[in-house]
């Protein structure tokens, strides 16, 4: 039985109402920012070759991308198990214009 709060609200409402919240309020002040994002390519690194699955998974986000952000183009970075893709986001400018396509596991 879930624990009451505030006028018979259960905790299992409470939590995703504050959690729906939270991303809406995260949600509005990145918007309030970012109101001529983008102005030039936003950068997709791939850390793995061209057509396996993370490349394609890649160029999927990537389109889904262009259709709301503007033009994502996808760069594939092979080789050191993905150090190098990671050494070049690390060593982009920090402008939110290169983002790095990682795999888990």
């Amino acid at each position: 039985m879930a624990r009451s709060i505030g006028r018979g609200l259960g905790i299992d409402t409470v939590r995703p109402v504050a959690f729906a919240a939270a991303i809406a309020l995260g949600l509005a002040s990145a918007a309030a920012g970012a109101e001529n994002f983008p102005q030039k390519p936003i950068k997709l690194i791939v850390p793995f070759g061209a057509g396996g699955p993370p490349d394609v998974a890649a160029r999927i986000i990537g389109a889904y991308l262009s259709d709301h952000f503007g033009p994502v183009v996808v760069e594939n970075h092979v080789g050191a198990g993905g150090t190098l893709a990671a050494r070049a986001v690390a060593g982009a400018p920090p402008d939110g214009y290169t983002l790095l396509a990682a795999t888990a596991g």
